[in-house]
């Protein structure tokens, strides 16, 4: 793997979405235990849809514009559910001093839904990782493998440090009303405004 394929990939898991917002939510809200459960389950939803990039299905996506929309309008409904009990401090992404726990099985789940009801990402790596094959390259199917888990690896490695730093804050801020008050509205209106990004996507 290229130092340019990993800086790139680090550029782009880094930038705020639908899992850096989960599980910097979760994290926040009820504690690093539950944030780690949510970076597995995030990482996970990533190799199911590395899985099926490789496996051609992006290319079916990308044809078929009810499969798509179907996908789509589904993670749009979620995501606008999340963000609603998010505002309302309710549902599985409190974001309180709550010190009750959801099983780890339920925070991977949830990690995984949200990830999967998104369309974009096996498009993006049938657009992303055949930039960094070699044109004529005799193992190009072993290359892409490669790399595709060389993202995976990125992705829990970037997500794990989202929640590091949510852990370190979450002493300075849960306990205050007035952040967490805004904080609420801070994630709710993120989801929204995902949902809303996905509804706007074109096949």
């Amino acid at each position: 793997m290229s130092i340019e394929f990993l800086l790139t990939a680090f550029i782009v898991c880094l930038a705020p979405g639908i899992g850096v917002i989960y599980t910097l939510s979760t994290t926040l809200g009820r504690g690093l235990r539950a944030g780690l459960w949510a970076v597995l389950g995030c990482t996970l939803a990533t190799v199911v849809h590395l899985g099926v990039a490789l496996a051609g299905l992006a290319a079916v996506l990308q044809t078929s514009a009810l499969l798509f929309s179907a996908i789509k309008y589904a993670g749009v409904a979620y995501l606008l559910y999340m963000a609603w009990g998010t505002l309302k401090g309710t549902g599985a992404l409190q974001v309180t001093p709550d010190r009750s726990q959801q099983s780890p099985a339920r925070l991977i789940w949830r990690g995984i839904l949200l990830n999967l009801l998104n369309p974009k990402l096996p498009m993006f790596f049938v657009a992303f990782l055949p930039q960094f094959i070699p044109v004529g390259a005799p193992d190009a199917t072993a290359l892409l493998i490669e790399l595709g888990f060389g993202f995976v690896t990125m992705t829990f490695a970037v997500f794990l440090l989202y929640a590091l730093a949510a852990g370190f804050l979450r002493a300075r801020v849960v306990e205050n009303e007035s952040a967490m008050r805004w904080m609420r509205r801070i994630f709710a209106a993120s989801f929204a405004g995902l949902g809303a990004k996905l509804a706007l996507e074109r096949a």
